[in-house]
């Protein structure tokens, strides 16, 4: 029986939104939606908080979840998200001789991402060879039809001249961040979320918004209030 182990990283410090990871949205805090919905997935063994930030802790230890306190190294903006993972990984060998076989990292940015695409992408790895199973979702906009200014001349970015119409570009996904399922040794040995062998699990657009700016969070918010 494998050990999965939900890594839900959330810094007290943000640039974009100021304490975004406990921002009310809908009445409750951003977090509090991927640890409700994280506490509803099947397969997970267990399900910690990673925080420098006291009041995060403390709101993450009312919805129900652990909270493993990292270092102020670890949680700058630069801070690489497979150290944090590495630090938690460490941390519950070390204290409480937990053994993590799969890392299940769940970014607290992606509020709509429900227990069922938690439990598929899990299931989709466990069903396949694989070092990390990761969420996308499909591009909205095709890179076959962007440009950049060169010279203030436009120029198309991609440049494939068997493609003339917009129905005969290829579908192409993007990485969400809602959801990384991990080998350990994928982010021990290799410092890696994804590893060279990965697969995608596709997330429908709605559920696939990554809070990173304000018009961000206010779309997620409409999109809440409308499913509630």
């Amino acid at each position: 029986m494998l050990n999965f182990l939900a890594i839900i990283p959330a810094r007290g410090a943000s640039k974009g939104i100021p304490r975004k990871n406990i921002k009310k949205m809908a009445g409750h805090p951003l977090i509090s939606y991927t640890i409700n919905e994280a506490k509803k997935a099947k397969y997970l063994t267990k399900i910690v908080v990673s925080t420098e930030d006291e009041k995060i802790a403390k709101i993450s230890k009312k919805y129900g979840v652990d909270v493993i306190h990292r270092p102020k190294k670890l949680a700058n903006d630069k801070t690489p998200s497979e150290l944090v993972c590495q630090h938690v990984i460490r941390h519950l060998k070390n204290k409480e001789d937990f053994e993590t076989d799969v890392a299940v990292i769940l970014q607290p940015t992606s509020p709509l991402r429900k227990a069922e695409d938690i439990n598929s992408a899990i299931r989709k790895f466990l069903k396949s060879d694989c070092s990390s199973v990761v969420s996308i979702t499909k591009v909205q906009h095709s890179p076959y039809w962007m440009y950049k200014i060169d010279k203030s001349k436009m120029k198309k970015i991609l440049t494939d001249k068997k493609i003339t119409r917009r129905q005969d570009s290829p579908v192409i996904y993007q990485l969400n961040g809602a959801i990384y399922v991990t080998k350990k040794e994928t982010i021990m040995e290799r410092n890696s979320l994804i590893g060279e062998n990965m697969i995608g699990y596709i997330m429908p657009y709605e559920r696939s918004i990554d809070i990173d700016s304000q018009i961000d969070f206010d779309l997620a918010e409409l999109l809440i209030k409308k499913i509630n």
